[in-house]
């Protein structure tokens, strides 16, 4: 080798590593050996965690991003080694999580002609990702890296795919690196409109009964501040979709819950009542929506975002405000008044009082009957001071967990929210763990989806990561039967499960575990869970047909919410 030249395997690590990449969650083969020898020269500087699926690193890959804001990477082979990642790329795009997925390749002489492990990754991934590029020569590598962490972690965030065949691995260059802070076909930051500043300010001062919709784009902008001096300044209620949860703190007297289908009633209902709507760095996704036919007619309507597609798609905006939310937000709060609203403030109360009164009171608080999902949930959240990460899989034990779980700080719920990925949740509380070792990570997964990704018990036995799993075992796959019960006339078609002693499979990984049947072990079983040095399964038989309500039906008017057989609001 040249004395000057280097491989471009050993090119894509200091990529990498110039790009401030600690961590990687891959799986190595054929296609991508010679990047993993090349690794193996800088584990003082890059720390791999050797999955066992590649879904599960691209999931875990979205847990890191997601507590850190920087970019999750990934390092698998190609075939089936990429193809595997497709999920998790899916999700990441849907849920705007900064991903970088490197995928192996065979030679580029290959290509087209079905060699071993040959998949068309870029044809694959490109309808799922910000930008999929194939890498065919060497000194390419360092520039499209460059390229492809700009791309995944500007503007709307979101996967990058770079496949580099074999040849472009093992080919030789002069390496230099310069980080990409401009691509003129890219512009993911639009330039602020002072009119549209202006008209949105003077909307919110008019404003009598304003309401704000917190999505994720406040968390992803680093914008939790200067939403808070914006609600505090104009005295404005706000409410979080899913992902938009620990934006704002759970106690913050501003904070009137979560929005959609198993939102609280009091947000879902004022939608209907208000004169403002006032959605920052969210998508009025169907499940927070309901009938678009229906929802917030009576308001008007202003949209901050960063991504202009995002404007008029589902919902008519009166005043549109693109950018990066901690630039708008901060220039909309300069032109606004202080202000009280607190008659409008204080009628969310009945909402509230009548919905702990016939959803809440007997899902925390149980005299009786079998151990309830949502006890659970407040349990462990209290035994954490309120100051964990949730993680959560996909199904009821998710609505329980984003509706009974709080939240002190931000970045503290990490979930598959456009996707609704089940398998989700144990790789992605790895990288939670991974990405934020200082605090507890707290993973809610049900008996289905736990048992789609439960192999990456290995992960955490291999690399000793703590953390709590509880799953909520009720032995259905119980979202599903949900349904069923309300709208296939109990018909439970294919939701009974027969399952395994996770417990038992638990202590095959060398995980400490318990399985509890009764209310009476709850609290010392929780205890003991959070207090072990190390990870911890806590098996929960749970009530076999417990529902989650409020439950506003699919495709009907928000204010159309169910809290229980034959009550409605």
């Amino acid at each position: 080798m040249s004395n000057n030249k280097i491989s471009g395997s050993e090119a894509l690590i200091h990529s990498l590593i110039a790009e401030g990449v600690d961590t990687i969650f891959g799986y190595p083969g054929g296609a991508i050996m010679p990047v993993f020898d090349a690794l193996y020269d800088y584990k003082d500087k890059i720390n791999h965690y050797l999955v066992r699926h590649e879904q599960a690193a691209a999931h875990a890959a979205q847990g890191y991003a997601r507590v850190t804001g920087k970019p999750g990477v990934v390092l698998v082979t190609s075939g089936p080694g990429a193809t595997n990642t497709v999920t998790g790329i899916a999700d990441a795009m849907m849920d705007s999580t900064p991903l970088v997925v490197l995928t192996g390749q065979v030679f580029s002489g290959l290509l087209g002609s079905d060699a071993f492990q040959e998949a068309d990754v870029v044809g694959i991934t490109k309808p799922i990702s910000k930008w999929a590029y194939q890498v065919r020569k060497a000194e390419d590598i360092p520039k499209i890296i460059a390229r492809a962490f700009y791309i995944a972690n500007k503007g709307r965030k979101g996967p990058v795919v770079i496949d580099i065949t074999k040849d472009a691995q093992q080919g030789l260059l002069e390496f230099s690196y310069q980080k990409m802070n401009f691509i003129r076909s890219y512009q993911p930051n639009p330039d602020l409109n002072k009119e549209d500043i202006q008209k949105a300010a003077k909307l919110i001062n008019e404003s009598k009964r304003p309401l704000a919709l917190i999505g994720q784009g406040v968390i992803l902008g680093n914008a939790e501040e200067e939403l808070k001096i914006l609600l505090e300044k104009a005295d404005i209620p706000g409410a979080s979709t899913m992902l938009g949860l620990s934006a704002l703190p759970s106690e913050h007297p501003l904070n009137v819950g979560l929005l959609g289908m198993h939102g609280n009633v009091a947000p879902n209902m004022k939608t209907n009542e208000c004169d403002l709507l006032i959605a920052i760095g969210m998508r009025f996704d169907d499940r927070v929506t309901g009938d678009l036919n229906t929802y917030a007619k009576q308001a008007k309507i202003i949209h901050f975002d960063i991504d202009p597609s995002e404007i008029d798609k589902n919902v008519k905006t009166t005043v549109k405000v693109l950018g990066d939310a901690k630039k708008t937000l901060c220039e909309v709060s300069k032109l606004v008044s202080e202000n009280k609203h607190t008659e409008w403030r204080n009628s969310f109360k009945n909402y509230q009082k009548e919905e702990f009164e016939a959803v809440i009171k007997d899902e925390v608080y149980p005299d009786s009957g079998g151990i309830k999902m949502g006890e659970v949930v407040q349990k462990v959240s209290e035994a954490t001071h309120n100051d964990g990460i949730l993680v959560t899989d996909v199904g009821q034990h998710q609505m329980m967990g984003v509706r009974y779980f709080k939240y002190k700080k931000t970045r503290s719920v990490i979930t598959s929210g456009g996707l609704g990925t089940m398998g989700f949740g144990l790789p992605a509380a790895i990288g939670a763990k991974i990405g934020n070792p200082e605090r507890t990570v707290c993973l809610f997964s049900g008996d289905g989806g736990f048992q789609m990704t439960l192999q990456e018990l290995g992960t955490i036995m291999q690399y000793n990561i703590n953390v709590k799993i509880i799953i909520l075992n009720n032995h259905f796959l119980g979202m599903v039967r949900q349904w069923q019960e309300l709208f296939f006339d109990e018909r439970y078609s294919e939701t009974i499960m027969t399952n395994p002693d996770f417990a038992a499979i638990a202590k095959a990984y060398k995980i400490t575990s318990r399985t509890i049947k009764k209310r009476e072990e709850l609290d010392e079983a929780i205890k003991e869970m959070i207090t072990h040095k190390g990870p911890y399964l806590l098996d929960v038989q749970v009530e076999l047909q417990g529902m989650v309500y409020p439950m506003v039906p699919a495709g009907t008017c928000v204010t159309n919410i169910l809290l229980g057989e034959s009550k409605k609001v």
